[in-house]
């Protein structure tokens, strides 16, 4: 990309007007909008797939990462007419929510344009919106704990859903935490992936009194680790992999291997989780999708009493 401050790009089969690409949206490190649109048309190939269909949740920093940003659900009404969308009805809202779906890369670099820096989505897609395809344990540390004790953490949870005949995976959040993903990929419903997440962050917090809290209050949450259950309500939405963080720097929450988990947990150093932009790239050059998995594994939750 040049370094004219506007430009039209061809992206996939339409061409797509991208603007102020000098604009600095990370000061403390000089990264700037056009490095935004980089990055995400470089991972687009990796992204797409657990992008496609899934209601999005714009959140949008115009001025940067140290100024104010908003979210926006419905999708901006001055959006291309190749920019797709998907009706959710919203009991809060009582009407329809039209989300963006980035299906293909030439929304993926809108997207980016709008300064959405950061991409959450539901667990699952719109069409199927109460039923998931995936559970996501949110492991988020209270300060002074930090992702080296959500690791810990992390590798038990892990032991306890091998037990249930599950598989799981990690990825950073790309803030703080870690982020433990069991696909499903069969027919069940967000009621049900709520209670077993709940049932089985209380067995969590059984094996690890002290250390594990399932109660959001954060009076409760300091130097513990609050494994967020609520995540996999229909309505709420998660980072997805690959999407850039609103950080000092640009960090993105990427997959990470259980060797890493463990070898982070054991050498107590949380900098060996910490991904920005440039480092993502070469991991996906080095591993591959490493959440490939999530887009295909078919697992069954199995029935789960809380302790």
């Amino acid at each position: 990309m040049s370094k004219s401050s506007s430009e039209i790009l061809k992206i996939g089969r339409h061409k797509v007007s991208v603007t102020n690409l000098d604009k600095v949206l990370y000061p403390k490190t000089g990264f700037t909008k056009g490095q935004v649109i980089e990055y995400y048309i470089a991972v687009s190939e990796f992204l797409l797939p657990h992008l496609k269909d899934r209601p999005l949740t714009l959140k949008r920093y115009p001025n940067g990462v140290e100024k104010p940003f908003f979210y926006e659900k419905n999708s901006p009404s001055h959006r291309p007419d190749w920019v797709k969308t998907g009706k959710v009805w919203s009991d809060t809202n009582d009407d329809y929510i039209h989300y963006t779906l980035v299906n293909n890369p030439e929304t993926l670099v809108w997207v980016a344009n709008l300064a959405s820096l950061e991409l959450h989505v539901t667990m699952g897609r719109w069409r199927t919106f109460e039923n998931p395809t995936a559970i996501v344990f949110d492991l988020d540390p209270g300060l002074p704990a930090t992702i080296v004790e959500c690791c810990r953490v992390g590798l038990v949870l892990r032991g306890i859903l091998e037990q249930l005949k599950l598989n799981c995976y990690a990825k950073t959040s790309g803030s703080k935490g870690l982020q433990i993903y069991v696909p499903l990929n069969r027919k069940t419903t967000s009621d049900k992936a709520r209670a077993f997440a709940l049932a089985v962050a209380q067995h969590l917090q059984k094996a690890l009194p002290g250390e594990v809290v399932t109660d959001m209050k954060k009076t409760l949450r300091k130097g513990k680790i609050l494994v967020d259950w609520s995540q996999n309500s229909a309505s709420k939405t998660t980072v997805s992999v690959y999407s850039l963080r609103a950080k000092e720097s640009p960090t993105v929450s990427i997959p990470v291997t259980w060797d890493e988990v463990a070898t982070c947990a054991k050498k107590k150093k949380a900098a060996m989780l910490v991904f920005d932009s440039s480092a993502a790239l070469k991991r996906l050059e080095k591993h591959g999708d490493l959440f490939k998995p999530l887009l295909t594994e078919k697992q069954t939750l199995p029935h789960l009493d809380p302790p």
